[in-house]
């Protein structure tokens, strides 16, 4: 076990932190890491190690460090552990069902055509500005009954939750976003009722004895809004360019688009939208890979070195596409255990209709000046970049 100073290595390792947690898994599964901030925490690296974390209930997602954004939006299922947690799961479950995200597919389907029919005449595009953000935002807005007109905002208020570069900015979003959910909230209670998955979640709280309270459904509300789109994002960002980077499998994938379920399953292992999960703290004493992580300390599971490490991969930075259908599924971008994506189906259901579209519709699809560095998101959350300039 060695302590690593993330504050040291700046730019290199956003863009390319994959050197680095092959380096950590060589010294071993569990290490000290002090971040770019200055906060010191645990980072879990190995495969096995990783996957045992997310079942262990001694690594809490309750925090004793109670940040203000969690004060401000109310608690909801990434911050919470059982008896809580299995009871907000299993309403929000209710309504944001397997036959829901099923019966989206053709609105899928419909708004990914729109953004093409748009993007294509001209030749070039942001991808990420054209298609990768407005379809996952779209859709998600869509289910929660958020009015398109106030997707930008969300863009924006989002962006600064998830990949914070100024404290007093992103608390300025947490608090917008706040206020704008309450409101809606309260139209959808009042005289705007409707089909859509916060109105279910409002009726939810309305019926019965175990029911969301108007907290509950704001947090709740909240995490799908942020989690349900970003992650889509850098799924269908991270899976082109992977696609466009390797050549090779580009064209394995053109010559049989049967392979497109396999193609974005190692999407996500190879490149996958989340980096490291979000924090856990320990309760007590942890033994982790012969290292032991004392009680009451946060701890991040390393989905992107879990999902390269040779001991589960074999050549794990690779990019192969026919890797699932060769055995080699079993990736961590989604999570393992109760705190599995509850989103993974909807999410794969986006990833598969706009990259599939896309690459049918542009045959021609290249990186747009390719010898340009990437503008990443910074942080350790997501894995992406800002934009994805592509021509056809």
């Amino acid at each position: 076990m060695a302590t690593f100073e993330l504050a040291d290595l700046g730019a290199d390792f956003t863009a390319d932190p994959y050197a680095l947690y092959a380096r950590m898994r060589e010294l071993g599964p569990v290490h000290e890491v002090r971040g770019a901030d200055g906060w010191r925490f645990w980072l879990i690296v190995g495969y096995e190690e990783c996957r045992a974390a997310f079942g262990d209930p001694r690594l809490a997602k309750s925090s004793p460090f109670q940040d203000e954004e969690d004060r401000i939006m109310g608690r909801h299922v990434l911050i919470s552990d059982p008896p809580d947690h299995t009871r907000l799961r299993r309403l929000v479950a209710k309504e944001f069902t397997p036959r829901r995200v099923a019966a989206m597919r053709p609105r899928v389907q419909e708004i990914t055509d729109g953004l093409l029919d748009a993007m294509l005449p001209a030749g070039r595009a942001d991808l990420v500005d054209a298609l990768s953000f407005p379809l996952p935002i779209t859709v998600i807005c869509e289910l929660l009954g958020v009015p398109h007109e106030d997707r930008d905002s969300f863009r924006a208020w989002s962006n600064d939750v998830v990949a914070p570069t100024d404290a007093e900015r992103s608390r300025t979003s947490v608090l917008a976003m706040r206020d704008y959910l309450d409101a809606l909230i309260a139209r959808r209670r009042g005289a705007e009722p409707g089909d859509d998955l916060l109105s279910g979640l409002l009726r939810t709280e309305a019926e019965g004895e175990d029911r969301l309270s108007a907290e509950e459904v704001r947090a709740m509300a909240f995490i799908l809004l942020v989690a349900g789109h970003e992650t889509t994002v850098n799924l269908i960002s991270n899976g082109v360019r992977a696609l466009l980077q390797h050549p090779d499998q580009l064209a394995a994938l053109r010559a049989d688009p049967d392979l497109l379920d396999g193609a974005i399953e190692e999407m996500l292992r190879y490149d996958g939208p989340v980096e490291n999960a979000t924090f856990r703290f320990t309760t007590e004493p942890v033994l982790l890979g012969g290292t032991e992580i004392p009680a009451g300390e946060p701890v991040l599971v390393g989905l992107a070195s879990a999902d390269r490490d040779p001991r589960r991969f074999a050549e794990p930075d690779t990019f192969d596409i026919r890797r699932s259908a060769e055995g080699g599924a079993g990736h961590l971008a989604f999570g393992h255990g109760i705190h599995f994506c509850l989103g993974a189906p909807l999410a794969r259901l986006e990833a598969r209709i706009a990259i599939g579209s896309l690459l049918e519709r542009a045959p021609k699809l290249a990186l747009d000046e390719p010898d340009r560095a990437f503008d990443w998101v910074p942080g350790l959350l997501i894995r992406g970049t800002r934009h994805l300039p592509v021509r056809w």
